[in-house]
């Protein structure tokens, strides 16, 4: 699905749309899949692309990163996108959804997990798939 920015604007409430689209953030504790638990997959709220699956959602410990689901990997690393983000005077690397173009969150290193990576996700961006 490839809505223009116009038609995006009508879908998405004005908060959705400066997170998924101009690259915002949630508050932090805020978002509705911080602390869900169901079993299944969570999809592009904009063009329900498959990108993580509840298999690989965990509690964040680390500081600076908690307050948002957290994954420890993507369904399909050919779901996503990845670029360097200087903003904020940080260096970190955003996460896109690769079929729509929508900002997802960001991706950090982090020991604590396994594979050494942490996905942090904004609820705003994700809808759920039950498992059946």
């Amino acid at each position: 699905m490839n809505l223009s920015d116009d038609e995006l604007k009508t879908k998405l409430t004005p908060e959705e749309y400066k997170i998924i689209r101009e690259g915002g953030t949630e508050v932090p504790f805020s978002g509705k899949y911080l602390n869900h638990n169901d079993d299944g997959t969570y999809v592009c709220t904009v063009c329900g692309a498959k990108l993580f699956s509840s298999k690989t959602k965990y509690d964040s410990h680390t500081p600076g990163l908690i307050g948002w689901p957290s994954f420890s990997d993507v369904m399909d690393s050919s779901a996503i996108e990845l670029r360097d983000d200087d903003s904020l005077g940080m260096r970190r690397v955003e996460v896109l959804c690769k079929n729509c173009g929508s900002h997802l969150g960001h991706l950090f290193d982090d020991a604590e997990v396994p594979g050494g990576k942490h996905y942090c996700i904004n609820s705003t961006c994700l809808d759920f798939k039950k498992r059946a």
